[in-house]
């Protein structure tokens, strides 16, 4: 039975197993017919269907659904896309559905650079699984016709700065193109196609308002579209908060300047509420303002873009509060006002307030603040009295401060008045003289208008005998004769309508302190003041004093008091002036009389002393020339002196100099200068430079001793070349006397000088009768055809010579000169004798003998000298008819003499 069961059992489990076998056959059956119901000859059944394509002006909208086929795909799809252009390949893209996307509608999107009117755009979609793919499935958005005139694309378009933008220009059938262009851009021009080109550009900066696009044919006609560059919505930084706990108010940045054109102007809502003032960055609505935070969204938009700006804000942490209303003084004091104002907002009075008072005097302001619950009131200290204030209140939550309010309105208020201000007294003591002096008080130390002054003084030993006197107020100081022996209390006070002020007291030591041992120090100053600087001193119990005073002129000091705790201040003044020195001393202020510290001495700013500043004199000593001048006085010194230069300068144009580095040098020298002309220049140095140059010219004189010692050798020099000339002259004096008086040669004659009646003939010289009583005959000589016989003494040399003024001078013979006739001398012919012709005429102081030319008569006639006696020859006078004459003779080297047709006239000596 056990048994029997068991194999039951056992066959129920046998069909169970072959049912679930069978059932997995099935199923694999199934799926391998659904393969090859999805999928033939490898291509993908499963693929788009019901597709459509859409645009919106550049941008393709593609919608489809997947085939039923594509429901067995468990692991997803691939769509694969391709956009056309006029039917060439522009784009490729692809969609990625899931598994679960698999049998819904899908969408793809896609921006064409070029208008849809300019040419024709298509889509192919095919689906792609286990790298196979489904037929291509084509979608073509419908063309343009050609139109009838010239037209471009797209119109009225918005577009982006920085953005690329692309137009096209489509010209009808018999029209040709010839270009596209828009003002103020450079683009690129394309041929789409025959009749279809485009223009590219790139938009760089934001119109002001619309561009046109022109295109033009070759016959002129034109055609066009406008478009706006613009910005997207920038705006940024919302910020929102409350004023009177009422409504939200909100402010940002707007960014970039607004566009004028109301077609691309921005729009602004606020939790979806419009925002009328939205482009002055701020909007208001009305709001129930709790204790919690809240979003506050702003959204702007443009054909550009959209933006959303947030915040998160509790607004009872935020409260701006408005301007405090009807400020007012409530109670006024002299150095006191109370204020009082009121607030618009009703909410203001339960909040914790801090206030703050702004308090201007025309010159400073100063700021007070108060505290309280709904503060409407505050109290403002320590004014000045007699003065005129101007107040202003502005208020914040104390707790969660957020930011100040609004300022109030302005109010003008005037103190009241009150006594004088404690003067600033100081003192200058000069020998028996001591001058008080007082700083002219302020406006704002007067307290009203000063009557006078009250002066009153006395000896530190006797202050209930004082003296007392009063000064007008346009005077501020006052001269006191005072013993200087004894030491002086001296009080000042002044008095206004309200009473006299407190009384300013000042000590004068028994000593006069200008002749204390304080040494004077150089300062040197700087950006027009002087800065002072000095240790701590002992003697000081209420501060230091420092006063200044002109070193020269009148004396009119000024001073300045530095607290106690300060040991160095900068002193400016408007009496300051440039090239001015000043005197500066620094006092330690005791419960007594004053104590001089320091004196320091120097200009505020040096200037260029002027020229031609020193008196110069000079005095020479040798080869020495030392140049001085007088002390400078301190009035003309603008510039501290620090040495000085004395320059010198030759005729030669070298430039020497020397100098000293003491300022109270009045002298210099200069050594070792030769006998010239010198010009000597003074030039005084100082912080600035050289300056006060002045120049003296000076001729240098030779010592006496050198004078005297170039004299002795002058008149030495002289004798020694006298000596040296008589000595020579001495022993060559013969030879002097025979070069400067050469002796007289006599004539050398022959013994046949004369011959015989038949071959010479002799005619009479004329003489003039009226100057002689006696007619000598001279014989004529002629040689003819004969040469002469020249007779040679033994000691007689051969010479040729000549007669002069001064005497014979004889030279040798070199060659053959022209014979001479030797007429007799002294004597006139007789009357009815003829003349005869000469060659020329030799004066001879010696004989008066006269030679002439042939080719002259003798035009004159010699006369006879005294103690000469009259030669008479014995010879008879020839016939005129009769004459020699001689042949030239050949010239011989040796020849000593030529000489033809002489007549010479011997002296005869007297009888004795």
């Amino acid at each position: 039975m056990l048994f029997s069961h068991l194999l039951a059992d056992a066959h129920c489990l046998s069909l169970q197993m072959r049912m679930i076998m069978i059932s997995w056959l099935l199923l694999l059956s199934l799926f391998r017919q659904s393969t090859q119901d999805g999928q033939g000859d490898g291509v993908l059944r499963c693929g788009p269907q019901n597709v459509t394509l859409a645009h919106n002006d550049q941008t393709l909208l593609l919608k489809w659904e997947d085939d039923p086929s594509c429901s067995v795909i468990r692991d997803g799809l691939v769509y694969e896309l391709q956009v056309l252009i006029a039917d060439k390949p522009v784009h490729n893209g692809e969609v990625v559905v899931t598994p679960a996307q698999i049998g819904s509608t899908h969408s793809w999107k896609w921006t064409s650079h070029l208008p849809s009117q300019c040419a024709r755009h298509s889509v192919r979609l095919r689906s792609q699984y286990n790298n196979q793919s489904s037929p291509w499935l084509q979608k073509m958005l419908p063309g343009m016709q050609s139109p009838a005139e010239i037209s471009v694309f797209p119109k009225d378009k918005i577009l982006e700065v920085g953005s690329r933008a692309t137009f096209c220009c489509i010209v009808p059938e018999g029209k040709s193109f010839r270009r596209m262009y828009v003002n103020g851009y450079k683009g690129i021009e394309k041929k789409i196609s025959e009749h279809v080109h485009a223009l590219t550009l790139h938009l760089e900066q934001q119109s002001e308002n619309w561009s046109d696009v022109i295109c033009e044919t070759t016959k002129g006609e034109i055609s066009g579209a406008s478009f706006h560059a613009g910005y997207p919505p920038g705006d940024s930084d919302l910020q929102c908060e409350t004023r009177d706990l009422e409504s939200v108010d909100c402010f940002w940045n707007v960014g970039r300047k607004m566009e004028e054109l109301a077609i691309v102007r921005r729009k602004y809502q606020l939790h979806g509420s419009p925002c009328i003032s939205g482009h002055l960055g701020k909007c208001s609505q009305k709001v129930e303002v709790d204790a919690a935070e809240r979003n506050w969204t702003l959204t702007v938009t443009n054909p550009l873009g959209k933006l959303e700006l947030h915040d998160r804000a509790d607004l009872t942490k935020r409260v701006h509060m408005v301007a405090p209303d009807k400020v007012a003084a409530s109670t006024v004091n002299p150095r006191n006002i109370s204020l009082k104002w009121s607030w618009t907002v009703q909410k203001y009075s339960n909040l914790n307030l801090t206030c703050q008072v702004d308090v201007s005097d025309g010159d400073s302001n100063t700021t007070t603040k108060n505290f309280g619950v709904g503060l409407t009131a505050a109290v403002i200290k320590d004014l000045i009295p007699h003065w005129d204030y101007d107040m202003r209140v502005r208020c914040g939550t104390a707790q969660h401060f957020w930011k100040w309010g609004d300022w109030s309105r302005s109010v003008k208020i005037r103190t009241k008045g009150d006594v004088q201000d404690a003067l600033d007294v100081w003192m200058k003591v000069k020998e028996d003289q001591t001058v008080i002096s007082w700083k002219v008080p302020l406006t704002n130390q007067s307290h009203g208008e000063i009557f006078d002054y009250k002066v009153s003084w006395a000896k530190t030993k006797e202050k209930n005998q004082s003296n007392q006197t009063n000064v007008s107020r346009s005077n501020h100081s006052l001269t006191l004769t005072l013993d200087p022996s004894e030491e002086y209390m001296v009080t000042v006070t002044a008095r206004n309508i309200n009473g006299s002020s407190s009384p300013s007291t000042i000590i004068i030591p028994r000593h006069n302190l200008d002749k204390s041992e304080v040494k004077t120090s150089w300062i040197s100053g700087s950006n027009g003041s002087f800065f002072l600087s000095w240790p701590v001193s002992p003697n000081a119990s209420c501060g230091y004093i420092v006063d200044w005073c002109p070193v020269f002129g009148n004396c009119t000091f000024e001073w300045m008091k530095v607290p106690l705790n300060r040991t160095h201040t900068t002193i400016f003044s408007k009496n300051f002036e440039d090239g001015r020195r000043y005197l500066l001393s620094i006092y330690a202020c005791t419960e007594g009389a004053p104590v001089l510290l320091q004196r320091r001495e120097g200009y505020v700013r040096e200037t260029k002393i002027e020229a031609k500043l020193f008196k110069l004199k000079y005095k020479q000593e040798d080869s020495a020339v030392e140049v001085s001048w007088e002390p400078i006085p301190l009035e003309k010194q603008t510039a501290s002196i620090h040495g000085y230069i004395l320059y010198y300068q030759d005729k030669s144009g070298d430039v020497f100099n020397v100098s000293t580095d003491d300022p109270e040098a009045t002298s210099l020298t200069a050594k070792n200068l030769n006998i010239s002309t010198y010009t000597f220049t003074v030039t005084a140095l100082t912080a600035g430079g050289l300056c006060g140059n002045t120049s003296i010219n000076v001729i240098l004189n030779p010592p006496a001793d050198q004078i005297i010692m170039l004299t002795l050798i002058s008149l030495g020099a002289v004798f020694l070349i006298l000596s040296v000339s008589i000595i020579i002259c001495y022993r060559h004096w013969a030879c002097i006397k025979d070069k400067v008086y050469p002796p007289i040669p006599k004539p050398v004659l022959t013994e046949n000088w004369l011959t015989s009646p038949d071959e010479h003939t002799v005619r009479p010289l004329p003489f003039d009768q009226s100057h002689y009583s006696e007619v000598l005959d001279v014989p004529e000589l002629h040689d003819k055809f004969r040469p002469p016989q020249p007779v040679v003494g033994q000691d007689y040399m051969p010479f040729t010579f000549s007669q002069t003024p001064k005497g014979y001078y004889n030279k040798p013979l070199k060659k053959l000169q022209p014979c001479l006739t030797l007429p007799t001398t002294g004597l006139t012919s007789q009357p009815g004798l003829p003349s005869f012709p000469i060659n020329d005429v030799f004066p001879n102081p010696s004989y008066n003998l006269i030679v002439q030319g042939e080719d002259q008569q003798s035009q004159s006639h010699p006369e006879i000298q005294d103690g000469m006696p009259i030669i008479d020859s014995g010879y008879q006078a020839q016939s005129p008819e009769e004459s020699f004459s001689t042949a030239e003779l050949e010239e011989e080297p040796d020849s000593p003499i030529s000489c033809v047709s002489t007549y010479i006239l011997l002296p005869q000596k007297t009888s004795k």
